[in-house]
């Protein structure tokens, strides 16, 4: 049962990964083209030589890219599946499409809204080499602190609808989460690294896209893999033998 949820979870990702495809080489890619140039006209009046392309730009935003988001998001349908595996019929009464739309909003919300808010995604031309790797590891650190405070918070709040109430347990874990969560941004160095003179509608417009970009890949997991899985579990009866 598990092995043929994973199945449909790395299906659910290849109908994401073709979306969020769509999307980027639509919307993403002139962008990260404004954004080169803006790059290659700054290196070019600070003297300094411009470098080889290695791999052309039409390679990088046709087969590279799609290559890249069918790969990341196979790659992460699986895990949803299994997620969705563990989850299902353990911590709550809701249906498959419900829990399968829960995973991917409680995903959404730790591992790309949380992190954004504090570092969210720049296009080339924004960021010196200088600094990538501490960039890296903090925006990694936020999304390992993002997703364990989030599983704190349900844990509360399975202890505290004990004793509150389904509502008001969920409403109390809620808030300690994003108080927490606010504790932590606060405390994280800040990291601006944008030209003073870089555009700030493609800067936004990135962003807003990229953002875009990952909301399309949850929602459409969310959405696939619930009916996929609904369908896959009426057929068995239930997924709970499968872990016996």
């Amino acid at each position: 049962m598990v092995g043929n949820l994973l199945l449909r979870g790395m299906f659910a990702g290849l109908i994401a990964g073709i979306l969020v495809f769509a999307f980027a080489h639509t919307f993403g890619e002139p962008l990260v083209d404004a954004a080169i140039a803006f790059e290659e006209a700054s290196a070019q009046a600070a003297g300094q030589a411009a470098e080889p392309e290695i791999v052309s730009r039409a390679t990088q935003a046709g087969l590279g890219l799609f290559t890249g988001v069918m790969a990341y998001s196979v790659a992460v349908g699986g895990l949803f599946a299994l997620a969705f595996a563990f989850v299902h019929g353990r911590f709550s009464a809701l249906s498959a499409r419900g829990t399968s739309a829960a995973i991917a909003i409680a995903a959404f919300v730790a591992i790309v809204l949380v992190p954004g808010i504090k570092y969210p995604a720049n296009p080339p031309a924004v960021g010196s080499p200088d600094t990538i790797n501490v960039r890296t590891e903090l925006f990694f650190l936020m999304i390992v602190v993002s997703v364990a405070a989030l599983i704190a918070a349900v844990a509360l709040a399975r202890r505290l609808c004990e004793r509150f109430g389904l509502w008001n347990g969920a409403i109390i874990a809620g808030l300690a989460y994003l108080v927490f969560i606010g504790v932590v941004l606060y405390l994280l160095p800040p990291i601006n690294e944008v030209p003073e003179n870089f555009s700030a509608m493609v800067l936004w417009r990135f962003r807003t896209t990229s953002l875009g970009m990952h909301a399309i890949l949850w929602a459409t997991l969310g959405l696939a893999f619930g009916v996929l899985a609904e369908r896959r579990l009426a057929l068995k009866g239930g997924l709970r033998p499968a872990f016996r």
